[in-house]
């Protein structure tokens, strides 16, 4: 079973996808809908969640005041006083950034909720403020593309729980009264919450004190939903999870599966001190072998029985009576799913040969069947070792894949072969085959062909014999397609449900609601209207419009393919999603008279809230009443707008001025543009409008909005669209798409008023830090300085792709180099501040991008600044890390973007501002500090698509 916590970070990395199913709708905050069907569980993810909802987890900011206008005009005027010292060597301690922007990082967050599977419960899982450094510091092992923490034998850096409120939801769909789970040791740190499939318990494990090496390992604890109670549920104290890949599931409403450290586990191994000869890597068989910038891959073999030490598990079988029974021999198992009907087990491993090139996803695959006892009924596929995956876009591994059970069946299998070798470059037809047969098959009986694709498989929606939508889509030309299937009637032939481009945001129309079986599976809800024998299911979009998002529920008939909208959004005031179906308690179809669905409902000034809706009245029950997070910018302005590129190209962005500001009487601000580019095939695609103006501005901690309570203007998201139609690459004219990208959104703010000229600032993260090095070089008549974090700046050391790039250096080499800001640190005049984790494992984003560029930068005498942050990875988890990079950047920018650019020296090697930004502004001639500073997202490898996501429940 592919788990919701991989498959949450596997599809939304992906450049487009399919359309789509909705996550489990037992967990909020949830994830933006899958693209593969799911035999989804209980387990509680809250990693996995739109980012629209990322606000539900901003947090919390102190009591309101009074007058928060007033509070915050108080703040602003006392940011101007802030004292930076002017000593270019200053960063030998840790700082911490103005209380305006501190006071909101450091408030206490909301807690995340998650549903009972039969929707009569809730749960909140309360969470603290940021982690200290001492807890990113702990020791980790880097091996196969991951980071193992020792001591507790688990992923390193988990976030955790501080604590678990049980309420009943009442039937007029309010909430009881806390029951809190208790009887566990104080301050312990909970994680992998899961649900009984019957609602009666709760799941999760526990470690307490991580300097001993006993009690820091984790323990899995029961509760009772009833009273709250909770013990262990293994009596021995000697049985730890071992969760460095699977932890445990739930098999049926009294036994869970779990991956255990194995008993007979010796000492740890120890590295030799003389190695036993060189490190050889060899090619002598002239293979063609292409991969990605991997990090934290093994070195040697201490690394190899390293990794086997930590991840080598022991499954046992463990009821809650006290039954406990080890089940197969000792292996590194990477997943575990239960039938539908608890019968089998679907048990995936890997194992050796291991690879020094490629990272554990990669690694030789075994999928076996085994009884519901532990006993191995048949082997499914032994895949062999795949260095050779090609790095071209849906490029796949040989043999089995995605191999699950189907929802809508008791134990029946289905998974897809590729029939090009895994290339997305070999021209066949069909590309992918699903195959399905019984977990059981009749002795000769070979697997059945259900469906044939000539794009790339992307899942299917099961319901039942009669409907299922699979799914298929192609990257190079953005195609995606829906086929209407019935799984029960050969006769019946496949259909072509949707067929559309990916970045066709207008055209998308939504994907299936679920419902959740008694057998704990999700499919398509079926239903039935009043004195009505047609075939209809919900279909749960985003809405996207010119004026922005906004949702809707259409009931959809699957014979005529017509649609009646049954719910949309508030598009006035609100923006309102979808987030599950709450009245799928029973068998059977469901009355579209007796619907519930919850819905989250926000507004530019009111944060996220939770609701039940009711047909057929539509009557609202509020359920959550989370306090506002940071009141002091509740006032804040938000605009959508809209703008064009001067190649006509339609471009949007968010603006945001701080609460109180009048343009027309406090005159333009200092501004930051902060924004991330993307890739489109055609020019009306990324012309379209994405979000919502009514969308709550969640904030988070190290957001560029913090700088409203500095009285910036932030200009946020803007779209700067890169396009390759037909058959140009994109990224061919780069530099040229950039920089004229930014020039209309610059022209935009000085046009409207409110942002100053001379003091606009660009910044991002990732391939947004590299946008803003690119832009530094090739506009410096648009920006006053930089800030660029956590980027890759020399693209040729990605030379087998990056970003949404598969061509190589050596296929692309002109595009390699002149898209590289490394290779222009000439012609950077203006200030850059570049921050980096000392521990980046982002594929391309190394820490050395940023040393070296520095260095080059230095080498030209530019003005710059280099700060690397120890411990922390491509983002920055703890406390002390974020407040210095707050404070890091709200110094540069009161350095080199709120003083008058006038009093800079003139640079006159940039030339002056060009001809269309001039008839917007006079004077704006481009300045640079002369004198020089002291002292992207990469794609994560959606190849290593199983173990590089975080495990379930963390954060």
């Amino acid at each position: 079973m592919m788990r919701l916590h991989k498959l949450y970070h596997r599809f939304t990395l992906l450049p487009f996808s399919p359309l789509s199913l909705p996550s489990n709708p037992s967990l909020l905050p949830l994830a933006p809908p899958l693209r593969l069907t799911l035999r989804l569980r209980t387990a509680v993810n809250f990693a996995s969640m739109a980012s629209s909802r990322l606000r539900n987890l901003a947090p919390l900011a102190a009591a309101p005041t009074e007058d928060a206008a007033a509070a915050f005009s108080s703040s602003a005027n006392a940011a101007t006083s802030f004292d930076y010292e002017d000593e270019s060597t200053i960063g030998t301690k840790y700082r911490v950034p103005p209380p305006e922007i501190s006071k909101i990082v450091d408030a206490p967050p909301v807690p995340a909720l998650s549903f009972s599977p039969l929707r009569d419960k809730i749960i909140f899982l309360k969470r603290r403020a940021l982690p200290p450094l001492a807890e990113i510091a702990r020791p980790e092992e880097k091996l196969a593309g991951i980071r193992i923490d020792g001591k507790c034998n688990t992923r390193s850096r988990m976030s955790f729980y501080t604590g678990i409120g049980i309420h009943q939801i009442l039937p007029d769909g309010t909430l009881g009264p806390e029951i809190e789970v208790h009887g566990f040791p104080n301050g312990a740190k909970i994680n992998f919450v899961s649900w009984s499939p019957d609602s009666c318990h709760l799941s999760f494990s526990i470690r307490v004190n991580e300097e001993d090496s006993d009690s820091s390992k984790l323990t899995v604890w029961i509760a009772d939903v009833k009273t709250g109670k909770a013990i262990q549920l293994f009596k021995s104290p000697n049985v730890h999870l071992n969760a460095v890949f699977d932890n445990y599931v739930w098999v049926n409403n009294s036994s869970l599966l779990v991956c255990t450290i194995p008993s007979s586990r010796g000492a740890l191994p120890k590295k030799p001190l003389v190695p036993a000869g060189p490190k050889i890597q060899s090619n002598e068989e002239k293979n063609i072998v292409q991969v990605r910038t991997f990090q934290d891959l093994l070195k040697d073999e201490y690394d190899e029985d390293l990794f086997d030490y930590y991840a080598t598990s022991q499954l046992v079988l463990a009821s809650l009576d006290g039954y406990v029974k080890e089940i197969g021999p000792p292996a590194v198992y990477t997943s575990m799913d239960p039938s539908p009907d608890n019968k089998y087990i679907l048990i995936s491993s890997i194992h050796r040969p291991y690879s020094f090139i490629v990272p554990c996803g990669r690694f030789p695959k075994k999928v076996e069947l085994w009884s519901a006892e532990g006993k191995l009924i048949r082997e499914l596929c032994d895949l062999p070792l795949a260095e050779d995956i090609p790095i071209s876009f849906n490029s796949v591994r040989k043999g089995m894949r995605s191999i699950n059970w189907r929802a809508d069946k008791p134990s029946t299998l289905y998974w897809v072969e590729t029939q090009d070798g895994g290339d997305a470059k070999v021209e066949i037809s069909p590309r992918d085959i699903v195959y399905t047969q019984l977990a059981e098959p009749i002795e000769g009986e070979q697997p059945t062909i259900f469906h044939k694709l000539d794009f790339r498989y992307g899942g299917i929606s099961w319901c039942d014999d009669s409907l299922a939508l699979v799914y298929e889509s192609w990257y190079k030309t953005r195609k995606i397609r829906t086929w209407l299937v019935s799984p029960g009637f050969e006769d019946v032939a496949p259909d072509i449900l949707f067929d559309r481009s990916s970045e066709d945001v207008y055209s998308d129309p939504g994907s299936p609601m679920m419902r959740r079986t008694q057998a704990g599976t999700y499919i398509i809800a079926r239903i039935k209207r009043a004195n009505d024998e047609g075939k209809y299911i919900i279909l749960n979009g985003i809405g996207a419009t010119p004026e922005g998002n906004i949702p809707f529920l259409d009931l959809f008939d699957i014979n005529t393919r017509k649609t009646e909208r049954i719910w949309q959004s508030d598009k006035e005031k609100y923006y309102e999603t979808v987030v599950a179906l709450m009245s799928d308690q029973e068998e059977g179809d469901l009355h579209l008279d007796k619907l519930k669905i919850l819905t989250s409902k926000e507004s530019k000034t009111e944060n996220t809230q939770y609701y039940f809706v009711s047909w057929p009245d539509k009557k609202t029950v509020q359920v959550t009443n989370f306090p506002h997070p940071y009141p002091q910018l509740a006032s804040l302005q938000k605009e959508m707008v809209r703008y064009q590129r001067k190649d006509g190209v339609q471009l949007t962005a968010t603006l945001y001025l701080p609460p109180g500001y009048n343009p027309s009487t406090d005159g333009p601000l200092p501004c930051l543009v902060w924004s991330y580019p993307g890739e489109f095939k055609s020019k009306d695609a990324a012309g379209q409008v994405r979000g919502s103006p009514n969308e709550f501005p969640g904030i988070g901690s190290t957001s560029a909005l913090l700088w409203l309570a500095r009285r910036f203007a932030i200009l946020s998201g803007p779209t700067i669209p890169i396009i390759g139609e037909g058959d140009e690459e994109a990224n061919d004219r780069y530099v040229e798409q950039l920089v004229a990208s930014a020039e209309a959104a610059v022209e935009e703010v000085i046009r409207r008023g409110v942002a100053d000229p001379k003091k606009i600032a660009v910044g991002g993260h990732s391939y947004g830090a590299f946008m803003t090095a690119n832009l530094l070089a090739h506009a410096p008549h648009l920006f006053c300085c930089g800030i660029a974090r956590s980027g890759a700046y020399n693209r040729t050391l990605t030379p087998f792709g990056f970003q949404n790039e598969d061509r190589t250096l050596w296929e692309a080499t002109n595009t390699y180099v002149e898209m590289s800001p490394f290779m222009s640190a000439n012609k950077i005049k203006k200030p850059i501040l570049l921050i980096h984790g000392e521990e980046d494992n982002n594929p391309g984003t190394l820490t050395m991008q940023s040393d070296r560029f520095f260095n080059a930068l230095k080498g030209h005498g530019a003005l710059c600044r280099l700060v690397i942050l120890p411990h922390e990875s491509h983002g920055y988890t703890a406390r002390e890390s974020i407040m210095h990079v707050l404070w890091e950047t709200d110094r540069w920018l009161h350095k080199h973007c709120v003083p008058n650019s006038s009093d800079a020296e003139e640079d006159h090697e940039t030339g002056t501002v060009k001809e269309h930004v001039n008839k917007v502004t006079t004077n704006a001639e481009s300045k640079v500090v002369a004198t020089s500073g002291g002292g992207s997202r990469e794609v994560s490898e959606l190849e290593n698509e199983e173990f590089h996501s975080l495990p379930r429940g963390i954060i």
